[in-house]
Formats: structure tokens, C-alpha cells, sequence
């Protein structure tokens, strides 16, 4: 495998070149990156134009995920999602209608932001039965239920999969039924990079979802920042063909070139031994979770490389049991009043695994703390996310905001799904979880 995107910036960086271009250090260290850290000068190739060796590492790692175009975002999955719904649109407008997206609750709040730009109607789509803000299980057959019951069908399904407490959604029955019905599927994969490796294929692109995005940076050793937007051989030509210019709509004209190069660097180490090394972690991480069970602790989610624990029966707050790890020098990925969770990799060591159970395991079983995490409920959609989120409005305390219309998405990342929607009237309901939550100010319109 090449990592041409690598070999020139190492050529570059080598030579004597007087830098007259950005960046403004001029390759001089001061962080120590800075020699490797250049613009897009004559050879460099241009992102969203390449035909050099971008392109080349583009299609690398398009072969390694086995789809017909995956194309490099130095800004996150966030940029992706936004060109996700770009592409969506533009196929709605092929077949001469409006844009309309069923998506599941817990939707990544640069889903509302990418709604908002770019004027697309969404459907949310509510779980039979919830049990916390960050989840949405949604199976193929209440899907298939919902969508026979539409007198209009959407353009997509959106799914976050996996959701960040590490659920993941049968996508393989669910793409079915949305191509059954003729509807593009959308997956935010952004904790499932991953998943393409594992002994059985459980990468969404693999199972029929139709575009879908990677956070490269948070399973795979690339720099934070680097992501991956894949599409399918499935998908509608126009997606295919537009993708790059949906990319530029959103993203910086300076991409980060150190980011370039780890997402070039991962094709290489994906190519060697990646596979075996996932398929001998993800046994290490069963073994793991299930000796933390039979300790007594409740580990909720079926992804291979995430451990969540959900710690209220065992007496503690997933806040408590975070601070516990931090002072044996373990810091979690997120916490909150009801979960803690940790993301694993094959970077984490055998003994890595050992101190974090045993860390664990000195915790002392305390009485059961029985109160629940309320649940936002569906309540009046007075805007659209558009209007909401671009109209003029005030930061009140939520002492005052009953009956006003949400403005922004009022919660921080991780996990970043928020409690309710831009251009919803907030309720009791709401209020009650933006309280649990730890919100004590929120956005409305003027």
C-alpha cells in the first residue's frame, strides 16, 4: 500500500525550499510538526480537486473499504454529515422532489446545522421504547412499520450507528427495507471506522447502507480531525458525482496536511496486520466485559471496541466512577450521571487492559441508586430547524424559557445528541432534562 500524500511532504520537508508560502512558520519548529505542516503548493494536489496524490491515497483507502468513492475530511465527521445531506438533497431533486430525511432522535447535533444551511425537511423518528437522551434503538421491523404507514416517503433513513454508548442497529434488514421502499439509507458511522476490520464485516457501507461516514480519529491512529465520507457502489449516480463538490461547501480551502498525511500513514497500517490485531482485542474486550459482569457491574452495548458501563446498580454515578479511574491515571472518553464510557483500541496493551480492570474491580459494590435519567419527549414543532436556528434569539436561564421555542442545540460533545430540537417549544418535560443534564441556559428565538 503507497502513501504518496507521506513521500512528498518527507521530500518537502527535506529540502532547503524558502518556504514563501503559508503556513506563517515557514517550517520552522516550534511545536516540532511544523516542517510537515505546508499549504497546497505545485505537487501538494488539492482536496475536493485532486488528481494526484490525494487522489491516489482517496483511492486507497477506497480500496480497503470496498466502496466506490471515499473521500478525506480533515474537519471531522461533522463535515461528512453536512455533505451527507448536500448529496441526499441533490438526489431528491434528481426524481424532481423536495428533500425529506426520516432520521432517529439522537442525531448528531451537526445534523441540525447541516438541516438549518441547507433548508431540507426531517422527519424524527422516536424509538418504541427509550431509556436515555444518547440512545434511539430503532429495528428493521418497527422501520418498516413506520414507513408503510407514510403517506409520503422520505428521500433517506438517517441512523447513527454506532450510537456513542456503543448500540448498534441491524443496518444490513434496515438498508433492505429501505431499498425496498426506494429510500437511500444515511449512517453516522463516526464510531465505527473500525468496524469495516473486525472477522465478520460489520462496516455499514459493507451492509447496504448507501453513504455513510467515519471518524478515522476516533478508533483509528489518525490525527483528531481526520474522517472519512464513503459511498456505495449502490448509490444514485448524482451522489457519486457530486460528492466532492458537497464536500466543498462546508470545508476550510486550508486543509491540514498533517491531518492528510495520518489518514495517508492509516491506509499503510490498515493494510498490514490491523485485522488480526482488532479480531485478537475484540476477544480481550469480551473476556474483559464479561468478568466485569460477573463482578456485578452492568455493561450495556454491543460494540467490539467500546466499554460502557452503566454504573447506578453498583452504587455509584457514571460521574463517580470516572473520577474513581482518573485518580488511578485512567481517564474515560464520557461520563455522565448514568454512564461512563471508554474506548479501546489495538494501541491499548495487554497490561493497559489488566490495570483498567483491576482498577475496576477495587471499586467497592455500593447500595443501588434507583432514580432515573428522564426522557424528552416528542412536544410542538413550531419552526423549521432553519428558521429556528437562523432566526435572532437571546441566551435565557431555563427558569424562564417554558413555552419559548428552542434557537440552537444546547449541549456540549460528548455526546453532543441534543434533548431537544431547534424550533420546538419547550416543555416541562424538556425542562426537567435540561436540569439533569447539567444545563442552566439555553437559546430562543426573539
Amino acid at each position: 500500500m503507497t502513501t504518496p500524500i507521506c513521500d512528498f511532504v518527507k521530500k518537502y520537508a527535506c529540502g532547503d525550499s524558502l518556504r514563501l508560502h503559508m503556513p506563517g512558520h515557514k517550517g520552522k519548529s516550534f511545536l516540532g510538526a511544523e516542517p510537515r505542516d505546508i499549504t497546497e503548493v505545485e505537487g501538494a494536489d488539492v482536496l475536493y480537486m485532486s488528481n494526484g496524490i490525494i487522489a491516489e491515497s482517496q483511492n486507497n483507502a477506497s480500496t480497503l473499504f470496498c466502496t466506490k468513492k471515499t473521500l478525506y475530511s480533515t474537519e471531522g465527521s461533522s463535515l461528512c454529515i453536512r455533505a451527507m445531506i448536500q448529496l441526499v438533497a441533490l438526489a431528491a431533486r434528481e426524481k424532481g422532489e423536495p428533500a425529506k430525511i426520516l432520521a432517529a432522535r439522537n442525531a448528531h447535533k451537526s445534523f441540525m446545522s447541516g438541516l438549518a444551511l441547507l433548508d431540507v425537511d426531517v422527519e424524527w423518528l422516536y424509538p418504541e421504547k427509550q431509556d436515555n437522551l444518547i440512545s434511539c434503538k430503532i429495528s428493521a421491523e418497527y422501520l418498516d412499520g413506520y414507513l408503510s404507514q407514510m403517506t409520503k416517503k422520505p428521500t433517506a433513513v438517517y441512523l447513527t450507528s454506532p450510537d456513542y454508548l456503543g448500540n448498534t442497529s441491524d443496518i444490513c434488514e434496515i438498508a433492505r427495507i429501505c431499498h425496498k421502499n426506494g429510500i437511500l439509507l444515511m449512517v453516522d458511522n463516526a464510531h465505527g471506522a473500525y468496524l469495516r476490520f473486525l472477522p465478520e464485516d460489520k462496516h455499514p457501507i459493507t451492509l447496504g447502507a448507501d453513504v455513510c461516514c467515519d471518524s478515522a480519529h476516533k478508533t483509528l491512529p489518525v490525527l483528531t480531525g481526520g474522517a472519512y465520507l464513503h459511498i456505495s457502489e449502490c448509490a444514485p449516480h448524482v451522489i457519486c458525482d457530486m460528492a466532492e463538490h458537497a464536500m466543498t461547501l462546508f470545508a476550510s480551502t486550508s486543509p491540514s496536511y498533517l491531518i492528510l498525511q495520518s489518514l495517508d500513514m492509516a491506509n499503510l497500517y490498515l493494510s498490514h496486520d490491523y485485522k488480526k490485531n482488532i479480531s485478537e482485542l475484540s476477544k480481550k474486550l469480551d473476556d474483559l466485559k464479561k468478568k466485569l459482569c460477573d463482578k456485578g457491574f452492568e455493561v450495556v452495548g454491543d460494540e467490539k471496541l467500546k466499554l460502557t458501563i452503566s454504573p447506578k446498580s453498583y452504587g455509584y454515578t457514571g460521574d463517580e466512577i470516572a473520577e474513581i479511574l482518573k485518580k488511578d491515571g485512567i481517564v474515560c472518553e464520557m461520563s455522565d450521571s448514568d454512564f461512563v464510557v471508554m474506548m479501546l483500541t489495538p494501541e491499548i496493551s495487554d497490561g493497559d487492559i489488566d490495570r483498567l480492570y483491576s482498577a475496576l474491580a477495587g471499586i467497592e459494590r455500593r447500595e443501588a441508586i434507583t432514580d432515573k435519567a428522564p426522557i424528552p419527549s416528542a412536544t410542538e414543532r413550531v419552526l423549521s430547524v432553519r428558521d429556528a436556528m437562523l432566526s435572532a434569539s437571546a441566551e435565557i436561564a431555563i427558569e424562564n424559557v417554558l413555552g419559548e421555542v428552542l434557537a440552537s442545540a444546547s449541549v456540549s460533545c460528548p455526546p453532543a445528541v441534543p434533548i431537544l430540537i431547534a424550533g420546538e417549544r419547550i416543555d416541562e418535560n424538556a425542562i426537567e432534562c435540561f436540569r439533569y443534564y447539567g444545563i442552566d441556559k439555553v437559546r430562543v428565538v426573539r
